[in-house]
């Protein structure tokens, strides 16, 4: 799409309202993009890169709240040790390389997950990254590093366990709000649009407990050829839909 048009389109999603505070990306594809051109499947994750500086601008752009990207599940360390090695050296490399322009658009960093298990020197770059963005005011960048859904709800659960076991909760106060304020997302409004690359039809052990009520987008492009256009036509199609939360019409 031409920038003429991206602009409409933006100022089109904008005036309708009715945008989405929090819109969740499973980033799928990036190895069967690199399969089909006979290239390592680091090289889709490369690729996948400019595809996550779009939606970061676009989210920015609309005024998005939250942007949580699902980019290193807790089920991709079982992967060959090789390709672990090559895409925590390039979170690493992107994180140092990244900083400057999340800084210019005044995007703030945080992360979900079992962030401990990964390398020090990427925790520590992560770290490092997360504190010199931490005044800005404008998206919310949420990583998903070493995530899964139901590593999630078994943490949450050890934690309000030893608060019981340590007599400063009671099992009768345990409910909802409760269960939410001890996920990894405390904090963080539920999101409400969840997009879905390459086509597949699956949730991948993402957010199994936020995404209760999200619109779900799948689409089949690949993560490494989505733009900013394809942003905004799953924006658009959330805005076309009536979300009802279990009530009747």
């Amino acid at each position: 799409m031409s920038q003429s048009e991206l602009l409409a389109d933006r100022e089109h999603l904008v005036a309708r309202g009715n945008l989405p505070r929090h819109v969740a990306i499973i980033m799928d594809g990036n190895g069967r993009w690199a399969t089909r051109r006979g290239l390592p499947r680091i090289a889709g994750h490369q690729a996948g890169r400019r595809s996550v500086r779009e939606v970061v601008e676009g989210c920015g752009e609309l005024g998005v709240e939250c942007l949580t990207l699902f980019t290193f599940s807790s089920e991709n360390w079982s992967r060959p040790n090789a390709e672990v090695s090559a895409l925590m050296r390039f979170l690493r490399q992107v994180l140092v390389e990244e900083t400057q322009s999340l800084a210019d658009n005044n995007v703030r960093l945080e992360t979900i997950g079992r962030t401990a298990d990964l390398p020090r020197q990427v925790r520590q770059e992560l770290q490092k990254t997360i504190d010199r963005l931490q005044g800005n005011t404008g998206l919310r960048l949420i990583l998903a590093l070493s995530y899964g859904g139901r590593s999630e709800l078994v943490d949450c659960c050890r934690e309000l366990a030893q608060e019981v076991r340590s007599g400063t909760l009671s099992p009768d106060q345990i409910d909802e709000a409760m269960v939410e304020r001890h996920l990894y997302t405390s904090g963080i409004p539920n999101p409400d649009l969840l997009i879905r690359t390459s086509g597949e039809m699956r949730l991948s052990n993402f957010l199994l407990w936020q995404r209760a009520y999200a619109e779900i987008y799948v689409t089949d492009t690949l993560w490494p050829d989505f733009r900013k256009g394809d942003l905004f036509r799953a924006i658009s199609e959330y805005q076309n839909r009536e979300r009802r939360f279990g009530r009747i019409e």
